[in-house]
């Protein structure tokens, strides 16, 4: 019996019959087998490789094999408008076999998530925010709505993996395993991802778990770097360019989406736009409209850099550049999914920096190589979290009877240290306790409390922001500091790639109406210098060396990049170059990151030899710093090198009031550190050179 005959003959008839298909994709062959038996995997396959229908199928085929009944499924995606856009595909797939979908996130109505209440859903699409709303809410008997749970569908793996909601959702899954009294059949999907094996493991919670199929990145793509100047210039470009066909364009910040968005509808082209402030209702209308177009240009963040389908693209043009080999492959295989065409991105790069990034990203993925997924070390925050999740969730926990709920999860504790944790808790008015139970105290009412423990719900911290109303229609979001700005002015907002003017500001209800406005509006967003990592950081340095040798640099590309190439001879790929001026401060060039340069800038500094001062390729240096030897270097000791953190916590680290502060700085300072690239780059001689001046 071949794989496709074990599928239940329902699913065998639609695939073939209803959907058309002669045949299924290798992988999606390959998944069979191990997902009827139950076990838990990862699914790897290229972007539209067919990964959800690899997991749905035998998941759709042990459901009626099994006479699954109730909620059975949930299929978990890390972006609401991933689970808008994969939700008809699924309700057809499982409407063929009599079964059903719903979809739970925070923009849905109240009077749809009350229906998959009183009527649960087969397959239930939701976020790891929402499952937590679940679980917390006094109006839902979550333990019966989950109790028929069997399978859990984890799409965009890698995303969670590398992030505090990674973490969430680890302890969400375990304690949906102890409320339905089995454990949960875990399937991850991923289309890049560098450590298969780890991730798997890390989802399933066991030593090892499945991997089916493959990521390796496809070579036989069309990719281009060019070297533009300015937003102003790739939106001149993008008018002339590829003229009658579908246009993606990635810009990395939601400001620069809607300026060029602006300037391309003002140049007469068919323009949408996609980022994560607009309302759901408008984002859905951009992609609806921009799937069905041909000749049109859809501008966006990263939002579309998941699988949300738009419909068969000719071009993926990126400005600038991303930061990770994954984010690039994701994005490039937005393209060449019809037969006899070819994946493709064009880089236009709008900086120096920008330049060199484009340029070292092709050299790593020409190499093979794709970032690895690492959970953030010691998320005692997000234990916190759990434990008042937890006791909003049984309405009293015994002190000691989080192990049953997580122990897994918390695995990495040290001895006693979640027992600390909690004593801590009590103390800060954050829990009390009664009798051996613990209950929620005075401070977390006070702080979590607000809007049904909306904070609490979450793994992340997200700004202030004010939604944006024209008449009865929300258009999206956007920061105190944009309206600020505009209010009282002749300046007007941007906001969906059009200006609007400012009627009127309720600051309470936090809500502003506007009307169309023929002025070019401002964007103003919240940001932060872009983190390197040190892969990326070396592979900048080689290309620079070799001058770009085999990077496929457009003509004016060449010209500026040689240029670039002349500046920085001074490398070998080998040493660490310590440049100086005879009348002036030096740079310590490690091109290793910021998660190195940080530690070691603070190291040198506290020794008297550093300015505090560092980027993702330097350390600047006191001018009468002389000599500075690779002996120095090695004789920094762990103590000093460690990051200095300037930012509140409570703004790069959720809920880090709810465990000791320095216990808080401890786990930034572990986050913002690379020991592997700080042992390498402290491995490399320093090599002095004087330059005149």
């Amino acid at each position: 019996m071949n794989a496709f005959d074990r599928l239940h003959p329902s699913i065998q008839y639609h695939i073939v019959n209803s959907l058309g298909w002669p045949n299924l994709r290798p992988t999606q062959l390959d998944s069979i087998d191990p997902l009827l038996n139950g076990h838990d995997a990862l699914v790897l396959a290229p972007t539209a490789g067919g990964k959800t229908e690899a997991a749905i199928f035998p998941v759709l085929s042990r459901m009626l094999s099994e006479r699954w009944s109730g909620l059975s499924v949930l299929y978990i995606c890390p972006l609401r408008a991933l689970l808008n856009n994969v939700e008809p595909r699924l309700s057809h797939y499982a409407a063929l076999v009599g079964r059903s979908v719903a979809v739970w996130h925070g923009g849905i109505r109240a009077r749809a998530k009350n229906l998959s209440l009183k009527s649960p859903p087969d397959i239930l699409l939701t976020t790891p925010e929402s499952i937590e709303s679940i679980l917390i809410s006094r109006r839902v008997d979550h333990a019966a709505f989950f109790s028929d749970l069997r399978a859990v569908v984890v799409d965009e793996a890698h995303a969670f993996a590398s992030d505090d909601r990674g973490w969430h959702l680890l302890a969400l899954l375990e304690r949906l395993n102890r409320l339905t009294g089995h454990h949960l059949q875990r399937v991850g999907l991923s289309a890049t991802i560098g450590n298969p094996d780890a991730v798997a493991a890390w989802l399933a919670q066991a030593p090892t778990a499945c991997v089916i199929g493959a990521s390796s990145p496809t070579f036989d793509s069309d990719v281009t770097v060019d070297y533009v100047r300015s937003i102003e210039n790739a939106a001149q470009i993008l008018t002339q360019l590829f003229l009658g066909e579908k246009r993606l364009v990635f810009c990395d910040s939601r400001a620069r989406v809607e300026s060029l968005a602006l300037q391309l509808r003002q140049h007469g082209l068919r323009t949408f736009v996609c980022h994560s402030s607009l309302s759901d209702d408008e984002r859905r209308e951009a992609e609806r409209a921009f799937s069905e177009s041909s000749d049109c240009i859809i501008v966006a963040t990263s939002t579309l850099e998941l699988g949300i389908d738009v419909g068969d693209l000719d071009r993926v043009i990126q400005i600038d550049a991303p930061s990770s080999v994954s984010s690039f492959l994701q994005r490039m295989g937005r393209t060449g999914r019809r037969k006899g065409t070819a994946r493709n991105c064009l880089f236009l790069a709008t900086t120096d920096e920008a330049l060199v990034t484009a340029a070292g990203l092709v050299h790593l993925w020409r190499s093979g190589f794709v970032e690895i997924a690492v959970p953030p070390p010691h998320p005692l925050h997000i234990a916190a979290q759990q434990i008042l999740a937890l006791v909003l969730q049984e309405r009293g926990l015994p002190e000691n009877g989080w192990g049953g709920w997580l122990e897994k999860t918390f695995a990495w504790a040290k001895h006693g240290e979640i027992g600390r944790l909690i004593g801590y808790m009590k103390d800060s008015e954050l829990l009390v306790e009664d009798q051996g139970i613990l209950g929620l105290g005075p401070k977390a009412e006070a702080t979590l409390g607000r809007r049904n423990f909306l904070e609490l719900m979450s793994a992340f911290t997200t700004p202030l922001l004010i939604s944006v109303r024209h008449g009865n229609t929300e258009l999206g979001e956007v920061t105190p500091v944009t309206l600020s700005s505009a209010q009282g002015s002749s300046a007007a907002i941007l906001l969906g790639g059009r200006s609007w003017w400012v009627a009127n500001i309720d600051w309470n209800k936090r809500i502003a109406w506007v009307y169309p406005s023929d002025e070019g509006g401002k964007s103003t967003w919240p940001g932060s210098s872009k983190l390197m990592h040190y892969d990326l950081c070396r592979a900048i340095e080689a290309v620079l060396v070799d001058r770009g040798a085999e990077i496929p640099l457009s003509q004016r590309a060449r010209a500026h990049y040689d240029r670039l190439c002349d500046a920085f001879v001074f490398c070998d790929g080998k040493s660490l170059p310590f440049v100086r001026r005879t009348s002036d401060n030096g740079r310590l060039w490690t091109f290793a990151g910021s998660r190195v340069n940080g530690p070691l800038s603070e190291a040198l500094t506290k020794r008297g030899l550093g300015l505090g001062e560092f980027d993702n390729f330097s350390i600047k240096l006191s001018g009468c710093v002389s000599g500075l030897t690779s002996d120095v270097l090695r004789s920094l000791t762990a103590s000093e090198l460690c990051p200095r953190i300037t930012s509140p916590l409570s703004k790069v680290l959720k809920f880090s009031d709810c465990v000791p502060e320095s216990e808080a700085r401890q786990i930034l300072s572990e986050r913002l550190k690379d020991e592997n690239g700080l042992r390498e780059t402290l491995g490399r001689p320093v090599q002095e050179i004087i330059v005149a001046g």
